[in-house]
């Protein structure tokens, strides 16, 4: 874990379900920012113990940029009592109508955060684009409708899941799930905002830190 400013840390773990020739590398990034008050995660894999003891003094949630982004949000939330902060997994009638596949395929829909939106296992707090969530996080839209952009003011950080990432190239529009109903200048409109705001970090979870300039060529 290294801290890129006071109450902003970053680390790295393997993704346990990397696979040989995936696009992005084994290790995936995860952050937490701290404002005194309020800790919060974001995308968390194997979160380190300094954070897990400093959530007893704080008011503490995971903010997840995607639901396939849970990571070891489950353990979280069992061991801590966490809320968890989540754009709604796939629904079986998107996953049908996208994907072409049958009902029987995809049963009740995406598996992702199952544990939290169905089965009861914590609180899950569900939000969308254009949302701003009490715990000081501005929601933006991503490449898909429950894969966003988050700005969090008091660290003047943006957040992304898998809209912006580098997969060995720098940081990009991802290029994998563009299609026509979502291009690259729609998403391009979608984050120009954040050009507006006093971003200095670009906090990649496929990928490493950034700073403002890489956010600026990434939409430009």
């Amino acid at each position: 874990m290294r801290t890129l400013q006071d109450g902003l840390w970053h680390w790295q773990a393997p993704h346990p379900q990397w696979e040989s020739g995936a696009p992005w590398g084994p290790e995936v990034s995860s952050y937490a920012i701290d404002d005194g008050r309020r800790l919060l995660f974001f995308d968390p894999i194997a979160p380190p113990s300094e954070l897990e003891a400093l959530a007893a003094d704080r008011e503490t949630a995971i903010v997840l940029t995607c639901p396939w982004h849970e990571r070891d949000s489950r353990g979280l939330v069992e061991r801590l009592g966490l809320p968890v902060y989540t754009p709604l997994p796939d629904s079986a009638e998107y996953l049908i109508e996208k994907w072409g596949l049958t009902a029987e395929q995809v049963g009740d829909g995406s598996p992702d955060v199952a544990w939290l939106v169905t089965e009861g296992v914590g609180e899950a707090r569900p939000y969308t684009a254009g949302d701003n969530l009490e715990v000081g996080v501005e929601v933006f839209p991503g490449q898909k409708p429950n894969d966003t952009v988050l700005w969090v003011e008091s660290h003047g950080a943006v957040v992304a899941g898998d809209t912006l990432v580098d997969f060995g190239s720098g940081l990009e529009i991802n290029p994998r799930w563009l299609s026509e109903e979502m291009t690259r200048e729609q998403v391009v409109e979608g984050l120009r905002p954040l050009l507006d705001l006093p971003v200095e970090h670009m906090l990649a979870t496929h990928g490493v830190p950034f700073d403002r300039a890489a956010l600026e060529q990434a939409l430009s």
